[in-house]
This record gives structure tokens, C-alpha cells and sequence, in this order.
């Protein structure tokens, strides 16, 4: 089978899904305060609840969602989530009220199985040794998605706050009817796996996972690295405001470039840095990356610097797909989705977790009068929640050679 044409539309559904995300970025406020005729204040407030449900819903819903990409297929599963995304997309391109609004991220964030689905199709179509590189594609393909979005969107916010969801819309949809078009069934009754609702759920999930040699550690170290890393989006504008006294345009400046090296790192470096030092030598590199850039961002007191510096942060990345990489060698053929599905619930979760504990701590940090001033205090916490996954993946490393 010829893997080139499903895989560029397996991309480019992940691509225009980071596309929708970030398309909507700019307008969300606006939108909020036309709807509810608020202040700022309380759009963020309502704003919050939109991305924690869709969050939630992401947490609860991707093993349920890789459970039945392992028993019902792919393709269908693909299908069924963007065509979902872009009737949500309708419904809150014509909301008028803010409980539309919450529906429409609550269906969204159970449909969002754009990208581990994607993922899944990846497993099923590279050989296990190449695994790696094609998590990293996927990865990079939603992240340059992520980065065009919010341009995207500000463009269109000219035409209006609803055009971005219009837009968004459209977009879904015409993936959808070319996908169906060209999207092979990688499920075949050799790697079917029966659907189990034991299995479907989070903690059941995580359990059943638990069962395979060594995922437990992988998992600890995904998730530490996770929550580690999501800081890094979560505190920037506040950090780099209090520390360097940038304005919105050079943070979005440096969000940009940060984005562009992560799509340049995973979508073509990576590879290369597979073939030398392979998965293991790949997740160690990562790791190093991770470490030096927050021991950088505590330290480094000039502005300029820290934009140059921004890139080697993208680095630290490679980390997420190579772990991948021996998670999905460690796992049998038929439960390629449902991994997918837990590492998409571990992803959701750290997503929430990682903004509160950073926002807290650079709050405690910088208050007035506090006991402390180090705005860098985030990524203090991103160091030793980093030297602690490193730790847990050198002890599995050694168990490895033990057996």
C-alpha cells in the first residue's frame, strides 16, 4: 500500500486541527464580551472555564476514544471527530449564549482524537523502528498548524468575531470529505482488539497500561516531563512581562519562533538525531535540552539573550516522541489506540495541572512584599519536575540491561 497520500492527509487533519485551535485564539474575548456584554475580567474568568472544560472532557474521553479506534478502526474514528469539529465550530460560530459556547468546547474536547488517532494510523503504517519520527511529524504538524492559527485568526477577526469559527468550520469540513475520500482502515482482524468499557475510562486505562512491562515508568516520565514543559506556554507572557518588560507584540514574537524551531526540530532534525543517538540516546538529549533551558530562563537577566536562547528550548521536545517511540514498541500492535488514548489523558492532565502550579508559584514569587522575589520561580519547578522524570527513566533504563 502506497502510505504517502493517507499520510499527508493524516497530517493535514492534524495541521488544520492546530489550524482551529489557534484560529480562535485572538476572538475568544470578544466574543465572550458581546455575548454576556461583560467586562474583560469576566470574559477571562469564562474564558477559563472554556479551555479547563475542553481540557476535562480530553482527560476523561481519550481512552474511550483510542479503545474504539482499536475495535471500531481508524478511519471512522478520523472521520467522526472531524466531522464533529466542524459542526461545533457552526454551533459557536452562531452562539448567542455563553452555555452554547460551553457545549460547543465540552463536544470539541471529547472529539478531539484528531491527534492521537493520527498517532495510532502512525504506529500502524511505520515500522516499529521509525515509530519515533512519525509521533515527531504529528507533532510537528499540529504545532505548525497551532503557530498559523492565531495569524490567521487575527486577520480574520477584521471580518468580524465569528469569522474565525466560520472559517474553522469550513476547514474541518472539506478535511473531512477529502479524508473520506483517501484514508485507508489500518484495524485489520490480525490487530483488532475487542472494545472493554473497564478499559475506556482513565483509571482503567492507566491500569490495564500498568500491566505491561515497564509502561508504568514511561508513564511517570511522560507525565513529568509533560506537566515540566506546559510551563512553558502557561507562564511566558506573564513571565517575560515581569522580568524583561517586553510588550504583547515581542512575546508574540518569541512564541512564533519558539513554535517555527519546534516544527523545524520535530519535523525534520529529529530524524536525524533518531539515526545517531537513537530512542534512548534521543529521550537523554531532550531531557539535557529541558534542563539547561530552565536553569537559563531562572538565571538569564538580559531580554535579547533569552530571545536567542528561545530555540534550544524546541530541543527539548524530541524527548516526548522517543518516549513514545519504546512506549509503543512495549505495547502490542492491537492497543496502539488505546495507549494513545491514555497518553492523550495524561497530556490533558498535565495540561491542567501544569498552568496552576505555575501561575501559582510565579504569583507567590512576585507579590509585593512577598518573601521572595524570582520570577523564574516556574521554571525552578520545571527543573526538579524534570531531573525527576530523568531520574525515573535512568532507573528503567538500568532495569532494562538488568533483563
Amino acid at each position: 500500500m502506497d502510505i504517502r497520500l493517507p499520510t499527508f492527509f493524516i497530517l493535514l487533519a492534524v495541521a488544520i486541527d492546530g489550524i482551529g485551535v489557534g484560529l480562535i485564539i485572538p476572538v475568544v474575548p470578544d466574543l465572550i464580551r458581546d455575548i454576556r456584554g461583560s467586562t474583560l475580567s469576566d470574559a477571562a474568568v469564562w474564558g477559563g472555564i472554556l479551555w479547563a472544560s475542553f481540557a476535562i472532557m480530553q482527560f476523561l474521553c481519550g481512552p474511550l476514544v483510542g479503545n474504539l479506534s482499536d475495535w471500531f478502526g481508524r478511519r471512522p474514528v478520523m472521520l467522526v471527530s472531524l466531522g464533529a469539529m466542524s459542526v461545533v465550530y457552526f454551533i459557536m460560530a452562531i452562539a448567542g449564549s455563553i452555555w452554547l459556547l460551553l457545549f460547543g468546547r465540552i463536544i470539541s474536547g471529547i472529539a478531539a482524537a484528531t491527534q492521537s488517532t493520527a498517532a495510532a494510523y502512525m504506529a500502524d503504517l511505520s515500522p516499529q523502528e521509525k515509530r519515533g519520527q512519525g509521533f515527531a511529524i504529528v507533532t510537528a504538524a499540529f504545532g505548525v498548524g497551532f503557530v498559523l492559527g492565531p495569524v490567521l485568526g487575527g486577520l480574520l477577526a477584521e471580518l468580524g468575531t465569528r469569522a474565525p469559527f466560520w472559517a474553522a468550520s469550513i476547514l474541518s469540513g472539506a478535511v473531512f470529505i477529502f479524508s473520506a475520500m483517501v484514508l485507508p482502515e489500518t484495524v485489520t482482524e490480525k490487530n483488532r482488539r475487542e472494545f472493554k468499557w473497564s478499559q475506556s475510562h482513565p483509571l482503567g486505562a492507566l491500569r490495564n497500561m500498568n500491566k505491561l512491562p515497564n509502561m508504568k515508568s514511561l508513564l511517570i516520565v511522560m507525565f513529568l516531563f509533560q506537566v515540566a514543559f506546559f510551563a512553558f506556554p502557561a507562564i511566558w507572557a506573564y513571565f517575560t512581562r515581569e522580568r524583561y518588560g517586553w510588550d504583547s507584540l515581542t512575546i508574540g514574537y518569541s512564541l512564533g519562533l519558539f513554535g517555527i524551531s519546534m516544527a523545524i526540530v520535530q519535523g525534520g532534525l529529529i530524524r536525524f538525531i533518531f539515526g545517531w543517538f537513537g530512542e534512548n540516546g534521543t529521550v537523554l538529549i531532550g531531557f539535557a535540552f529541558a534542563l539547561a533551558t530552565f536553569a537559563g530562563l531562572v538565571f538569564l537577566t538580559d531580554g535579547n539573550t533569552v530571545m536567542v536562547f528561545t530555540p534550544v528550548g524546541a530541543f527539548a521536545a524530541i524527548a516526548i516522541p522517543a518516549i513514545q517511540q519504546i512506549m509503543s514498541r512495549e505495547t502490542p500492535d492491537n492497543a496502539q489506540g488505546a495507549l494513545q488514548g491514555v497518553l492523550t489523558s495524561l497530556n490533558a492532565l498535565a495540561f491542567v495541572i501544569s498552568p496552576v502550579i505555575a501561575s501559582w508559584s510565579f504569583a507567590f514569587a512576585t507579590r509585593p512584599g512577598g518573601p521572595i522575589y524570582l520570577p523564574g520561580a516556574p521554571f525552578v519547578l520545571s527543573f526538579v519536575l524534570s531531573g525527576a522524570g530523568l531520574f525515573v527513566f535512568l532507573r528503567f533504563r538500568r532495569n532494562q540491561h538488568r533483563n
